[in-house]
């Protein structure tokens, strides 16, 4: 069997991340509001109830199959839902890219202005969202963040309560080298931060403010 004729239509006109379906994927929106001709970004403190609680964060979530036409759809859902706006009044103006994080988490990003005047117009979900506040998208612009690394490490084993070890990848078996039986290191991987007036910002919110910014002074 041939596969030619399948292979010259397997190829998208966009760039396609292989494996997508291992990862998490989830969607958020970096909410942009202009208030007396200043433009703001829109923060989100999470709450003691949801995954990586106090954190700061922009609106999103998981991108859920039965709800969303795709990504653009997840990251309006959930903003609509954790900030209590309604979906028109939330301009998308572009995809900003997908991040992927050592952690197998894919994160489609999208930019967008929020049609309202003043935040206390916004009803948060107090069940995800602890506060909201907004800081100016020129403070990002001209200021960079501080980094910092953390090491990651492969482990083709984990240890139980007991101290004992459960193969994940048989290496000896397979046939493989055999210094992939012991742990190794990867790598490093960049940790952003910015010290706000507000609150630490850091992690994936700062990495997508970082490339936001450097777009916007080029």
């Amino acid at each position: 069997m041939f596969y030619s004729d399948k292979l010259t239509n397997i190829f998208p006109n966009d760039c396609q991340i292989i494996g997508k379906e291992k990862y998490l994927n989830t969607a958020v929106l970096v909410p942009i509001l202009n208030i007396n001709n200043t433009e703001y970004l829109l923060f989100e403190k999470r709450s003691a109830n949801v995954r990586q609680p106090g954190e700061v964060s922009f609106p999103g979530g998981h991108i859920d199959l039965k709800l969303d036409i795709d990504s653009r759809s997840a990251a309006v859902r959930e903003t609509a839902e954790e900030l209590g706006i309604k979906t028109d009044k939330i301009k998308v103006i572009g995809k900003l890219g997908t991040l992927v994080t050592p952690l197998s988490v894919l994160v489609e990003t999208f930019v967008g202005y929020l049609n309202i005047n003043n935040i206390d117009e916004l009803k948060i979900d107090s069940k995800e969202v602890d506060r909201i506040f907004i800081i100016p998208l020129n403070y990002f612009v001209k200021n960079d963040p501080e980094e910092y690394n953390t090491r990651i490490e492969l482990h083709p084993y984990r240890l139980d309560e007991n101290g004992n070890k459960h193969e994940l990848l048989p290496v000896k078996e397979l046939g493989l080298p055999s210094k992939y039986s012991n742990s190794y290191t990867k790598g490093k991987h960049r940790v952003l931060v910015y010290r706000t007036s507000e609150e630490i910002i850091w992690g994936i919110t700062a990495e997508i403010i970082f490339d936001l910014s450097k777009k916007l002074r080029s």
